[in-house]
């Protein structure tokens, strides 16, 4: 978790708000979720790249190991029982909002292969290719719809069904009360959320607000010193 008041204040003193002007509270929450979206994104972007490289046996070191321990933070499990409280829609299920990713789904201890919408209805027509208990398969429609086939009607509430899927990082938010004409953090407020990322992204989300912040404010020079300081730091974890 990075605290997002500590990230508000250091966004508001780099930016020199006296001088460019005052960053709300409210254009604050936008930048920080976009910018947490665009770093929680990247990882899988980066992860597909660094597999093609050797690492190394040092775990602290390895690129690999630690984007995944940064993507773990949002790996989650919906057992038989959680999935059977979902809605139903004829032969399948809507799943949660906020899923970003489906990286498995098991009936029992069989993996079910992944296919696309157009293969999934190709091969549960066909009799050669058609699934089984031993083959079942699945996919995912419209990005939270998911449909499990093993050659029977599926009913998620008497099967052992498993999904392990990635989610979304919950929006963060800086809430804040006025005192003195003056908005100060308040964290014991219900909807106050601090960022879902690993520690080591407090940097990063600074920069890349910086960088959003630049835009609003018009500020062309606050832009592009964000700009070059977050292709510093590519440069130097893709080294």
């Amino acid at each position: 978790m990075v605290n997002i008041d500590t990230v508000y204040q250091r966004v508001l003193v780099l930016a020199n708000k006296e001088q460019r002007g005052y960053i709300t509270p409210q254009e604050f929450n936008l930048f920080a979720n976009q910018a947490q979206m665009d770093i929680f994104e990247q990882y899988f972007y980066d992860l597909n790249q660094f597999r093609r490289l050797p690492g190394n046996d040092t775990v602290y070191g390895d690129t690999v190991d630690i984007l995944e321990d940064k993507i773990d933070i949002f790996r989650e499990t919906l057992g038989s029982s959680e999935i059977a409280t979902l809605e139903q829609q004829g032969v399948g299920y809507v799943l949660p909002s906020g899923i970003y990713r489906m990286e498995q789904v098991r009936i029992g201890p069989t993996q079910c292969e992944k296919l696309t919408a157009k293969e999934y209805n190709n091969v549960r027509f066909s009799p050669l290719t058609k699934p089984t208990p031993l083959r079942p398969i699945y996919t995912v429609r419209g990005g939270n719809v998911i449909l499990v086939n093993d050659g029977s009607y599926v009913d998620f509430t008497e099967t052992n069904v498993n999904m392990y899927y990635i989610r979304k990082p919950v929006n963060a938010r800086w809430s804040y009360v006025v005192v003195g004409e003056k908005a100060l953090v308040n964290n014991n407020a219900s909807d106050y959320k601090d960022f879902e990322l690993h520690p080591s992204e407090e940097v990063n989300l600074v920069i890349k607000i910086l960088g959003l912040a630049g835009i609003t404010l018009k500020d062309p020079t606050l832009y592009q010193a964000a700009t070059m300081e977050d292709n510093k730091n590519i440069q130097q974890e893709k080294q």
